[in-house]
């Protein structure tokens, strides 16, 4: 029974959510720092989501193979390579390490 309260919760609080954005008077959103903001924060969030996924395990550091794939893809960044260029560099490279390390 307690799955479904999470499940009502959750989708009251994203009908919450929308609703308050809706909400929200237009001026407010023509604000130089608020659309500076808005222009900002996914790219955080999927820094930080992207670092997390890579670099952490509980809450233990590790460096293994997503780490080198990240760095390749990083590299093939700087380079200026095309998007799929990256993501088979990243690929190529976990798939190597893990390869080398068992």
């Amino acid at each position: 029974m307690n799955i479904w309260i999470a499940i009502g919760v959750t989708a009251v609080g994203c009908y919450a959510v929308k609703l308050i954005g809706l909400l929200v008077p237009a001026g407010a959103l023509e604000r130089p720092v608020v659309k500076r903001l808005a222009a900002l924060l996914p790219v955080a969030l999927l820094a930080a989501l992207t670092a997390q996924q890579t670099f952490a395990d509980g809450r233990t550091l590790v460096l293994d193979a997503k780490a080198a794939g990240l760095a390749a893809a990083a590299v093939a960044l700087l380079l200026r390579a095309p998007f799929l260029v990256i993501v088979a560099a990243a690929v190529v490279a976990t798939a190597g390490v893990r390869a080398l390390t068992g």
